[in-house]
């Protein structure tokens, strides 16, 4: 019987239409794709090289597509991205300014400054622009790719300078696979930069020197790839939530579920019963109309009428936009005075069971999609239990993260760019990072200050 059925796969989603009131759900998402093979948790993809254009590089994702993969999963949820965009919220502060790291008592601080030297060369260039990109590299994928455009001052024996940053984003760079020394990013020569996503095919491969920190303006244009260090990883970062994705991609599938179940009465299913005389007196006056066909044509004929008639029924039984019609059919008596009569019977699928069983699964995956991406629930405006964290709660759970979550994220972000001051100004001491204000109990903070009123006084 499936041999003869229409297959039309819906979308991304697990849900397979095999005719017009038949549905059958599979096992995953990217079932149908070779891209799923990548999330699978026991394949080293870094082991071997990958051949790209001629050239050797180090696979990113076990199809050299990871990058590609956790974009279009994010895409599709509705939980993850929101979470990525609080975290580089939090991050940012009130934004990137320069400081000098003081020690007072022992202990250090922070010393913010202004410099007109190094901010006049900043205002050269999109500065925020390339922090802003580099948080989002980071949040997402733990590594940023960094291109640094030298001047041409070296090419006649003047001072060197290092114009601006510019982030290469992850889908679009590769490390070159290290022919010498030891099987990890220090040994890495060069970074690819191409259209991978597409295999390089009209864009081709342009290789880049990696940066070398302690010579700055070796090289007219090079690229670095800066990273948190991930355990078991020789070359490339994973993002912390990847043993999560597969409860990524559950959550976002269970809103397709409930669509088709909804628009194409996925679990509606009806038996339905047709007279046998009714499909007779149609057989014979399809004789009386063609009466030169053969019983074969006729047959035909037949079945088409058998089959435009169940589809017009499967069109008014199914979906969201038939509630409320109604099939009206003719009853007749047979020859022997026994009842004809066209019967719908509704085969009960347990669809409440199905709909609840859904939303539970739904449940878990929003919790495991929300302790996979690291941000207290708090944070997130995630509710928990039918009810929303407390003020304490949010307080508590901010200073903890800007305790402990912002540091590394911090040094990562902006390593280029502080790499950059140093070489530019080497004199000055200076970094850049996010400023954060702390943040004071409102019974802690005098009454005119308080979120309340001063909302109240902008009114």
């Amino acid at each position: 019987m499936t041999d003869t059925l229409q297959k039309t796969k819906l979308g991304d989603t697990r849900i397979l239409q095999l005719d017009a009131t038949a549905f059958v759900v599979g096992s995953n998402p990217f079932q149908s794709f070779d891209s799923f093979i990548g999330l699978q948790k026991n394949i080293d993809w870094e082991a071997d090289p990958t051949v790209v254009q001629g050239v050797k590089l180090v696979p990113h994702g076990l199809n050299n597509d990871l990058p590609v993969i956790i974009r279009d999963i994010m895409d599709k949820n509705n939980l993850a991205p929101g979470i990525v965009e609080r975290e580089i919220g939090l991050l940012y502060g009130d934004g990137p300014h320069l400081y000098k790291l003081v020690f007072e008592n022992g202990f250090a601080k922070r010393e913010y400054v202004t410099d007109p030297e190094v901010q006049a060369w900043l205002d050269t260039w999109d500065y925020k622009r390339y922090i802003d990109m580099a948080m989002v590299e980071f949040k997402y994928m733990k590594g940023v790719y960094t291109k640094v455009i030298r001047n041409r001052g070296p090419r006649i024996g003047n001072a060197g300078r290092i114009n601006y940053l510019q982030v290469v984003p992850s889908t679009d760079a590769r490390l070159e696979w290290p022919e010498t020394g030891p099987k990890r990013l220090e040994s890495v020569k060069r970074i690819y930069v191409g259209d991978f996503q597409n295999h390089c095919l009209y864009t081709g491969l342009t290789g880049y020197p990696v940066f070398d920190p302690y010579d700055p303006f070796k090289y007219p244009i090079s690229i670095g790839y800066d990273n948190k260090y991930s355990f078991g990883r020789n070359f490339y970062s994973v993002p912390s939530y990847y043993g999560s994705l597969n409860w990524i991609m559950r959550s976002s599938d269970i809103p397709d579920v409930l669509k088709y179940l909804s628009e194409n009465g996925i679990t509606s299913a009806f038996h339905i019963h047709s007279p046998a005389d009714y499909w007779k007196d149609k057989s014979d006056k399809l004789k009386e109309m063609y009466p030169s066909e053969t019983d074969q044509e006729l047959q035909k004929r037949l079945e088409k009428l058998k089959d435009d008639t169940f589809d017009q029924m499967s069109k008014v039984l199914t979906g969201k936009r038939n509630a409320g019609k109604f099939i009206e059919t003719v009853d007749f008596y047979d020859v022997d005075g026994n009842l004809c009569a066209w019967k719908v019977e509704a085969i009960d699928q347990k669809v409440k069971d199905f709909i609840e069983s859904q939303l539970k699964i739904s449940e878990k995956a929003d919790s495991a999609t929300t302790s996979g991406m690291g941000l207290h629930p708090s944070l997130s405006n995630i509710i928990v239990n039918g009810q929303l964290s407390s003020g304490s709660q949010m307080l508590y759970a901010l200073k903890l993260y800007m305790a402990s979550d912002t540091t590394i994220p911090e040094e990562v972000v902006f390593q280029k760019l502080n790499q950059a001051i140093r070489a530019n100004f080497p004199n000055k001491g200076l970094r850049m990072g996010f400023y954060h204000h702390s943040v004071a109990r409102e019974e802690d903070v005098n009454p005119e200050g308080r979120v309340m009123n001063s909302a109240a006084e902008e009114r």
